[in-house]
């Protein structure tokens, strides 16, 4: 599937159609940058990632999953090296790499004396230099650079139309066995003995950050995916100890920090990605510090008062 397919175009057109008619609705100061269809795809995506990231996100920062997230994302770049070579689509090699890290990592967590922080670092510092040695074997890597630090402006319609489905597989999984998700976050022992089948939603978990982070990887990059896998979620935390309402608060969160990103990315000409990452950052200080229940300044209240 590419962006000249005319169904690819057709459902494009239909959410930039979409994306115009609110868009009409902001003063002519904030609407000005989306006027331009590029900048409209941006959007729609940036809007996408983040909040699946930050549904995502409430996971792992629930289940102390970061140094996973971090071991997936560095772990796709020699299926992305490699498809670059063979001239597949990104998405193919990054998941494939991604899921055997993943598969690879769960292997040593189960059968060997190795703790999981041992086993994601052995896997994924063997596969990111792997694809950094096979990177260093291609002539221009220029492109390659878009994948590591992400470049949300160049997204076209198959890109998009790719986020967009990754980002309904996975917010759809995560809606359709939240049941079994809640059990095994929160008491991995007490969903086995309600008749869940743990192995199968610990590695269903992990497929779908797999996909999440695949699926960014044209808008915040390889080495800043992880932020937004993390950031959005621990954000949320310190709002709410209501996991529904976390999921949503970090969803808006995830989807805020991309709007904004990506205005100010424009407004300034910085990179996009990073500034994503930083806003998204940005949210959590101030709910480090202004969170009614958690937040320094509401503790710094109730010990002084």
């Amino acid at each position: 599937m590419t962006g000249g397919d005319p169904a690819v175009m057709a459902v494009v057109d239909g959410l930039l159609a979409v994306v115009q008619t609110f868009l009409v609705l902001l003063p002519e100061a904030v609407a000005e940058p989306f006027q331009y269809a590029f900048m409209q795809r941006a959007l729609v995506a940036a809007v996408v990632v983040g909040a699946v990231c930050g549904v995502l996100s409430c996971f792992v920062i629930l289940k102390r999953w970061a140094l996973l997230g971090d071991a997936i994302s560095h772990a796709v770049l020699p299926g992305v090296a490699v498809a670059y070579l063979v001239g597949w689509p990104f998405f193919i090699g990054a998941f494939i790499t991604g899921a055997l890290t993943s598969v690879g990592i769960g292997f040593l967590e189960r059968r060997t004396r190795l703790k999981p922080d041992a086993a994601m670092g052995l896997m994924f510092t063997a596969a990111f230099a792997l694809g950094v040695v096979i990177i260093s074997q291609i002539a221009t890597s220029t492109h390659l650079l878009h994948v590591l630090f992400g470049n949300v402006l160049g997204v076209g319609e198959g890109a998009l139309l790719l986020i967009l489905g990754a980002g309904v597989v996975a917010v759809g999984a995560v809606l359709f066995f939240y049941k079994e998700l809640f059990a095994y976050t929160f008491d991995e022992v007490q969903a086995q003995a309600l008749g869940f089948n743990t192995t199968v939603i610990h590695y269903g978990l992990i497929l779908l950050l797999t996909l999440t982070i695949v699926a960014s990887l044209e808008t915040v990059g390889i080495i800043l995916v992880v932020a937004m896998l993390i950031t959005p979620g621990a954000t949320a935390y310190m709002i709410t100890d209501h996991l529904p309402r976390m999921i949503l608060l970090a969803a808006l969160f995830g989807a805020a920090s991309g709007v904004l990103g990506l205005y100010l990315a424009f407004h300034y000409d910085v990179a996009s990605g990073g500034t994503m990452v930083l806003v998204a950052t940005a949210f959590f200080l101030l709910a480090l510090l202004a969170s009614p229940r958690h937040g320094l300044f509401s503790r710094w209240l109730q010990t002084y008062s």
